[in-house]
């Protein structure tokens, strides 16, 4: 049996349109080998299928409710059942979709995957992962906003299913982990990172290769990178923003060299090319860990070719059955 991915048809800033148009995409490139159900108001989702001339295996799944990006999570959950989430989520815990996929109020993605699908067994807190470029690659950052507050087993959990994901999904061997703090020094940091530290340093299975520093992650310092979602969702930001930022600040230093506009059209065909790495649409959306199931959440702004991604990421997680793995690793 193939794949069967859930979509949110109606997470997103300009949703439905191009979460189906991704959708349609990554069907087209698919050629059959997975399928797709995306769920939403079906009167609505068949006039984007219409426009976007469907093919593949797409099927609607009536959805009529829709928790908006601003709504209070919680809530939400609670009052909406009948919600893109609630019934994408509800298809994959029933096992009628292998994977979910949502680019809408993230809050309400992950209170709804504890509320349907449950922690794994042994998993303390379930945790969101980021991507952060690197000179030669990109890092998994964990955790990037899910759990502001967190204690030090925490941490060492966060680095455990990191290091899976990153040795299943991303092909990486035996990953490095870093911790996140202000000194490379085992007795730098305040409480949590120096008890975390010790934790990291003992637990099996984990190639820990200590602290790493801010400076550090552009350079690559490990293949995963351990902090609180305060921390991470903190430099995740400013990773973001780098993309943004740094056309502008090129242009303006251009202009005050008075390069001309050939020297300019070269400089940033090649700016483009290095800011790249920076574009989150090419990670595919960051996996939610620890519950029981795969959840792929994207940014509330994304195009049609994030969306695309996410559905690759999705299906590439299931395919591996990302949450069997770590269950048992978390319980061996």
């Amino acid at each position: 049996m193939s794949i069967r991915v859930a979509v949110d048809a109606m997470g997103g800033d300009q949703a439905p349109a191009v979460v189906v148009e991704g959708a349609v995409r990554a069907a087209r490139r698919a050629e059959g080998s997975f399928e797709l159900l995306l769920f939403g108001p079906e009167a609505l989702l068949q006039e984007e299928l219409a426009r976007n001339e469907a093919t593949g295996a797409i099927r609607i799944v009536d959805a009529p409710e829709v928790i908006g990006m601003a709504e209070a999570p919680a809530a939400a959950v609670k009052t909406k059942q009948a919600s893109s989430i609630h019934r994408g989520l509800g298809a994959h815990r029933q096992g009628l979709a292998d994977a979910f996929v949502s680019a809408g109020n993230t809050g309400a993605v992950m209170a709804a995957s504890l509320f349907i699908l449950g922690r794994l067994p042994g998993v303390a807190r379930p945790t969101l992962v980021g991507y952060y470029p690197s000179a030669d690659s990109f890092s998994l950052v964990v955790d990037v906003g899910s759990n502001i507050d967190c204690k030090p087993e925490h941490l060492v959990q966060f680095a455990q299913m990191g290091a899976l994901y990153a040795e299943r999904i991303l092909k990486r061997p035996d990953p490095t982990v870093g911790l996140l703090n202000i000194g490379e020094e085992p007795g730098k940091g305040n409480e949590q990172t120096k008890a975390a530290y010790t934790l990291l340093a003992q637990t099996p299975g984990l190639h820990f290769r200590g602290n790493i520093e801010g400076r550090d992650l552009l350079h690559h310092a490990a293949d995963v990178i351990i902090c609180d979602g305060f921390v991470g969702n903190v430099i995740l930001k400013v990773g973001e923003s780098v993309a943004t930022a740094l056309p502008v600040m090129l242009k303006r230093e251009m202009a005050r060299q008075g390069r001309t506009p050939a020297e300019q059209a070269v400089i940033e065909e090649v700016f483009r090319g290095v800011l790249r790495a920076f574009n989150y649409e090419e990670y595919g959306g960051a996996p939610l860990l620890g519950v029981d199931g795969h959840v792929i959440i994207g940014h509330g702004s994304s195009s049609a070719r994030a969306v695309e991604r996410m559905i690759e990421v999705a299906v590439e997680v299931a395919r591996q059955d990302v949450a069997r793995s770590i269950a048992s690793a978390l319980n061996a």
